[in-house]
């Protein structure tokens, strides 16, 4: 396979992303709703509150996809991007697309004025933990971070 196009994803992108964005939700737990997925999307995208990168094979077809978060870092008074969401297709991995897509939010942040970086993963995802090691993330030993639902969960 030769090397993934990445690009900014735009609403055109929705039907396929949403397929992946379905997957990466049921890898996580959550029962497949590719509506759901599809909505949650483009409410992003219309509100322009992320920022969604996909990886795509020449022919078109769609490989995976990473989305970024504004966010703010108050101690260095400056702007950061969060890292939610980060999938392939199972099909497609150890292929150096999640690291290409890592390179490229990494370039995008910097040229575009965000200081930093931030993701979270599940404890027990070994190999994004060692992917994002070799990618020169460092794990945070200093602060613990914490979540408290709002809303009652269906």
């Amino acid at each position: 396979m030769s090397d993934p196009t990445i690009r900014r994803a735009g609403h055109n992108d929705l039907t396929a992303l949403a397929v992946l964005f379905d997957e990466y939700r049921q890898f996580y737990g959550e029962s497949s709703d590719r509506e759901l997925a599809r909505r949650f999307l483009q409410a992003r995208m219309t509100k322009n509150e992320s920022v969604i990168f996909l990886a795509e094979h020449s022919n078109g077809e769609v490989l995976g996809f990473c989305q970024l978060y504004p966010s703010f870092c108050s101690l260095a008074a400056a702007p950061i991007y969060v890292l939610y969401d980060l999938f392939t297709r199972p099909q497609d991995r150890q292929r150096g697309i999640a690291s290409g897509l890592l390179g490229h939010i990494e370039r995008y942040a910097r040229d575009n004025g965000f200081v930093r970086l931030e993701l979270s993963t599940a404890r027990d995802n070994q190999a994004a933990q060692k992917l994002y090691h070799t990618k020169g993330w460092v794990r945070d030993e200093v602060f613990l971070h914490y979540g408290k639902a709002t809303l009652p969960q269906e």
